[in-house]
């Protein structure tokens, strides 16, 4: 029979300092929930934190975050001074557009104010977030995906449930759908 090998205690704590630090280094370069939408327009994600706005500055080039997370959040583990301060000091543009965590539709006019920021190529490319990256972002990306791209009614669902991580709800296919009858509404009224 072999000896067995005493492992020093040096060597474990080695191991856990390295195994510490990859989890850390992990962390520190991984945006929650991020989506690239259109390469070069528009990404989603949960709230960044830290380094997560450097890599987006230098990775992503973002030019304008759009921020759907409605006031009463602003004071949740002080993200927002992080995020104002960050983007004030590397000039990016910083726009809010509120939507509350429980009912997460847009109206006509929180749309049309998107799609004109999604418009205008000095904004582009966007990043818009909330604190968890999922409904509220699925839908806005909805929204633009509709009225700003040639894409399927499934091909949005679809794009839709990858930022979400689950399947669309009923309400959620419904508005979707509203938003195709709206912009083919829209398109006769023009011809």
């Amino acid at each position: 029979m072999g000896k067995k090998k005493k492992h020093s205690p040096y060597a474990l704590i080695v191991i856990l300092f390295v195994t510490a630090a990859a989890i850390l280094l992990v962390r520190h370069f991984h945006i929650k929930n991020f989506h690239v939408i259109e390469p070069g327009v528009l990404y989603t994600s949960g709230q960044p934190r830290g380094m997560d706005y450097t890599r987006l500055l230098y990775k992503y080039h973002i030019g304008t975050i759009v921020n759907i997370r409605s006031a009463s959040e602003h004071r949740e583990k002080n993200w927002y001074n992080e995020e104002v301060t960050w983007v004030r000091n590397n000039g990016v543009k910083y726009i809010e557009l509120p939507i509350r965590r429980d009912n997460y539709f847009p109206d006509k006019e929180t749309q049309d104010e998107f799609l004109a920021i999604m418009a205008d190529k000095e904004n582009i490319p966007v990043l818009i977030h909330d604190g968890s990256g999922e409904s509220r972002v699925a839908i806005m990306a909805a929204v633009w995906l509709v009225r700003g791209s040639r894409l399927t009614m499934e091909q949005v669902k679809l794009t839709a449930e990858k930022i979400k991580e689950e399947p669309l709800v009923e309400s959620e296919i419904r508005f979707i759908q509203g938003l195709y009858k709206q912009n083919r509404n829209n398109m006769e009224a023009i011809q």
